[in-house]
C-alpha cells in the first residue's frame, strides 16, 4: 500500500512508542492521543478523507474551529500540539512529505489573570511584615512598595539607595528594556522606607549601592519574590506573588474611579522617554496628583 493511502489513524501504535522511547509522561501520550481520536472522529462525521495523504491544513483548522465552539481556547491549544507533534513525527518518519500544519499556528490562550487581593487581605499581608527585625523594616517597606506603585519585581530589584526621592515622594523605576519612571509613593510608604532606610544603617552591607540587602548581600529578584511569598504564607496567602500585587493595583485604582491613562503610566504600561526625575513634567504631575488622591497604600 503507498503511503499515502495509510489511514493516519494507524500510525498512532508507531507514534505513540517513538513518545515513549523519548521518555514522554503518560499524560502526554494521553492528550496526543485524544487530539488523534477526537480528529479522526470529526474527519468521519464530516465525510472528509482519512487518509495520510489526503488531509489538508483547512481539515486541522475546520476541527479546532470545532473544538473552540465547544471548549476552552487552552483545550482547542492542547489539540493543536498534539496534532502538530503527531504530523512532524509523521514527516520525520517519511510518512508525510509536508506536514498540513506546517503554516498554521496555535490558538491564542490568554492566561487567566492572577486574583487581586482584597483591601483586608492586603492588611493581613503588612500585619504579617509588624516587628522591629531588620527583615521586618526590609518587609514592610518593600510591600509597601509594591502596593503602592505597582512596580514590577525587576524594577523593584533594581532601586537604589539614590533612587529614593523623599523630597518629591518618588521612586525612580529602571526595568531591564524599559525606559526609566517616576512612581510616586504617599507617606505610609515613606515612613516604612525611612524605618528600613535607618534599619540598614546596622547592615554589613551598608556600604552596598542597592536598595534591598539580605543576609548575604543584595537582593535580587528571585529573592524579593521570596520574601512576598514567605510574608503572604504568614498571612495565610499561600502562593503569593509580586505580579499579583501589581494586578492587585490596578483593580483597586480603576475600581475608586482612577483615570485610565494615568494608571497605564503609574505602571509603566506604554513606551515613552525617560521621566523627570523630580516630577516637573505635567504628566508626572498630573499622575502624583491622583496618586495623592487614589494610593491604596496610605489607605491601609
Amino acid at each position: 500500500m503507498d503511503r499515502d493511502e495509510t489511514e493516519f489513524l494507524e500510525l498512532w501504535p508507531d507514534f505513540a512508542l517513538s513518545l515513549r522511547a523519548e521518555h514522554r509522561s503518560p499524560r502526554t501520550l494521553q492528550s496526543y492521543r485524544e487530539a488523534v481520536d477526537q480528529f479522526a472522529a470529526w474527519l468521519r462525521e464530516q465525510g472528509r478523507p482519512t487518509k495520510v495523504g489526503e488531509l489538508t491544513q483547512a481539515d486541522v483548522e475546520g476541527f479546532l474551529d470545532a473544538v473552540l465552539t465547544r471548549s476552552r481556547p487552552a483545550t482547542a491549544a492542547a489539540r493543536y500540539r498534539g496534532l502538530h507533534r503527531f504530523f512532524n513525527w509523521l514527516v520525520d518518519e517519511a510518512e508525510l512529505a509536508v506536514s498540513p500544519m506546517a503554516r498554521m499556528r496555535s490558538p491564542r490562550v490568554e492566561p487567566p489573570p492572577p486574583p487581586v487581593l482584597t483591601e483586608g487581605e492586603l492588611r493581613r499581608l503588612l500585619q504579617a511584615c509588624e516587628g522591629t527585625r531588620f527583615e521586618d523594616r526590609r518587609d514592610m517597606a518593600l510591600l509597601r512598595v509594591l502596593i503602592d506603585t505597582g512596580c514590577r519585581r525587576g524594577e523593584l530589584a533594581a532601586l537604589r539607595m539614590e533612587d529614593v526621592d523623599m523630597d518629591y515622594m518618588v521612586l525612580h523605576l529602571t526595568g531591564s528594556g524599559r525606559p526609566s519612571r517616576a512612581a510616586p509613593f504617599g507617606p505610609a510608604t515613606g515612613v516604612a522606607l525611612n524605618r528600613y532606610r535607618r534599619a540598614r544603617r546596622h547592615h554589613p552591607w551598608v556600604a552596598c549601592a542597592q536598595l534591598w540587602l539580605g543576609l548575604k548581600g543584595p537582593m535580587g529578584a528571585s529573592g524579593i519574590a521570596d520574601a512576598v511569598r514567605r510574608r503572604g504564607q504568614l498571612a495565610g496567602l499561600e502562593g503569593l506573588h509580586p505580579h499579583q500585587l501589581r494586578h492587585t493595583v490596578a483593580h483597586h485604582w480603576q475600581l475608586e474611579g482612577g483615570n485610565e491613562s494615568d494608571l497605564m503610566m503609574l505602571l509603566g504600561w506604554r513606551s515613552r522617554a525617560m521621566l523627570s526625575r523630580y516630577g516637573s513634567s505635567p504628566e508626572v504631575e498630573r499622575v502624583r496628583e491622583s496618586h495623592r488622591r487614589l494610593a491604596l497604600g496610605d489607605r491601609l
